[in-house]
């Protein structure tokens, strides 16, 4: 079997597996408001998407995800590479970076509203804290894979830091970047739908609090399900693009 039809049975067949396992449970439930079967839940979407109610929702949820992985990158890339070429910078500032991650997530979002107020601005700052650390982790990690005597050739063959960096290091380092990005946008959208029940917005982490108080269990399903849409589409987009990469394929 090729590998692209075995990428698309792979994941159709285990698909099938999970609805049947959660066709399953929903029987034995026996109500709807414990556990909605996946008929109930895909008639929802379908009606949400033909009535246009929730694009404008899921479309602010989408920008706040995508805003805070493009600001979570900003600041990761640049102090992975500091950390990278220096050593008494990276003996400094990695036990600090360590301890930051057992800080929950949550607990900064009262200090988001102190500092920033509400809005659109401190849920992008909650999903940038999130995705930072992945996205460093993954870019220290490749980088410091590039082997060092093709660093030292290029040095031999005249390349400055930046050129090093440009056309060597961050070329090499490209798997372990894009890893960091599947990972950071995933959590990013987990991080703006935490924002919204904590701090308000015109999301759909909104729209699951208002569901959740009605008690609307299918819609909450449904909600989610538009959630694991959005992070399993831009996860797979990078995919596609990483499998057609000259550089990546060079590389495997």
């Amino acid at each position: 079997m090729s590998p692209q039809r075995r990428r698309l049975l792979a994941p159709a067949l285990l698909g099938l597996v999970l609805l049947g396992a959660w066709w399953a449970l929903a029987a034995a439930a026996a109500s709807p408001l414990l556990l909605p079967g996946p008929v109930g839940v895909l008639t929802r979407l379908v009606d949400d998407a033909l009535a246009g109610t929730l694009w404008p929702y899921l479309a602010v949820t989408f920008g706040e995800a995508m805003g805070g992985c493009l600001v979570g990158a900003v600041v990761a890339l640049p102090l992975a590479v500091a950390i990278h070429r220096s050593a008494w910078f990276s003996d400094a500032v990695q036990p600090f970076l360590g301890a930051t991650q057992a800080i929950p997530a949550i607990a900064l979002a009262p200090l988001l509203v102190l500092w920033v107020g509400y809005g659109l601005v401190p849920v992008i700052a909650l999903c940038a804290l999130i995705v930072f650390f992945p996205i460093l982790v993954s870019a220290v990690v490749g980088l410091r894979m590039v082997a060092r005597e093709v660093v030292d050739a290029a040095r031999l063959d005249g390349a400055g830091s930046l050129a090093l960096l440009c056309h060597v290091e961050a070329p090499l380092a490209l798997p372990s970047l894009l890893a960091g990005f599947k990972n950071g946008f995933a959590l990013s959208v987990t991080g703006a739908v935490v924002g919204e029940m904590v701090m308000g917005g015109n999301g759909l982490g909104t729209v699951l609090t208002v569901q959740r108080d009605a008690v609307d269990t299918t819609g909450m399903f449904a909600t989610i399900a538009w959630l694991c849409l959005i992070a399993a589409g831009a996860y797979s987009l990078i995919t596609w693009w990483e499998r057609r990469s000259a550089i990546v394929e060079a590389l495997t």
